[in-house]
């Protein structure tokens, strides 16, 4: 566990999550060379007959359901939003050195968009009139828009002014160092880690998405929906998840219960104290 963030960090093996998705690809693959006559007949990877009985004639509108677990598939833990606080926000903002890093985690912050989906826009995606930038969404892969704060578009300009406005059909984000070419994700991911090594923390590309729905599902002049909108989340309530306390927020109003003076009860004038005493004691 980083004591910074809170975060645990990477163990010696793989995740629950990595192990049950890459049971799945695999029993995805022998299922498909199975139906066209290409493979065993017999799936390698144990399934669970009572939750395939279960999900067969299940209507999508009903209340999830919980069976259990086939073999080899892992106990996922439920997981909170992993949202930056203020203060380690701005902290992590101080440690970029340059104006193309501080305009992608302004646009990371405030859009909520997805690493992959930010770093593959063009100048053409950039709608600085209507402060939005256009983006591939992951799940649809349809071009939608997402809006961005003043301060990304100012640090975009900073950025283009630099390193020069790309070509129609180029990458917007670039590499600073040796031959042009797009900035990647492996490249941006390195760009956090070197942060984190100066913080001592381990956030990661997408906590930045996290702390935009967290700061949009809990800011009250924002409903729900436009929430889910904002995000293109397909459920409503994955938007809710957002609206969990945080834990240094709760922490910050404890403390305040906790240094508060204590409230001494006082009576209206002209009581005679004898007479209080007598009812409440004291």
């Amino acid at each position: 566990m980083n004591l910074r963030t809170g975060k645990q960090t990477l163990g010696p093996g793989y995740a629950p999550r990595t192990i049950n998705h890459a049971l799945t690809v695999i029993s995805g693959f022998y299922e498909f060379h199975a139906g066209n006559g290409a493979g065993p007949v017999v799936n390698p990877v144990p399934a669970s007959k009572d939750r395939r009985a279960e999900l067969s004639h299940r209507s999508p509108m009903e209340a999830p359901i919980h069976v259990r677990r086939a073999r080899l598939r892992q106990r996922v833990p439920k997981q909170l939003p992993r949202s930056l606080p203020d203060g380690m926000w701005d902290e992590l903002f101080e440690a970029m050195k340059n104006d193309r890093d501080r305009a992608l985690l302004s646009c990371y912050v405030s859009s909520g968009a997805r690493a992959e989906e930010l770093l593959g826009i063009e100048i053409g995606d950039v709608n600085w009139a209507g402060q939005q930038i256009y983006v591939v969404s992951k799940g649809t892969k349809n071009r939608e828009p997402v809006p961005a704060s003043p301060d990304a578009f100012r640090y975009l300009a900073a950025y283009l002014s630099q390193a020069g406005v790309p070509k129609a059909g180029e990458k917007l984000w670039r590499a600073l160092r040796g031959d042009p070419r797009p900035l990647t994700y492996s490249a941006m991911r390195r760009v956090l880690q070197r942060a984190n090594a100066k913080l001592q923390t381990n956030w990661t590309l997408h906590d930045l998405r996290h702390t935009a729905a967290t700061r949009m599902a809990n800011d009250p002049k924002m409903t729900l929906p436009e929430v889910q909108r904002v995000m293109r989340h397909a459920k409503l309530d994955t938007t809710g998840i957002y609206l969990t306390v945080r834990l240094d927020e709760m922490t910050e109003k404890l403390q305040d219960l906790y240094t508060r003076p204590r409230q001494v009860p006082k009576f209206a004038p002209g009581y005679d104290p004898e007479d209080v005493r007598a009812v409440f004691g004291g």
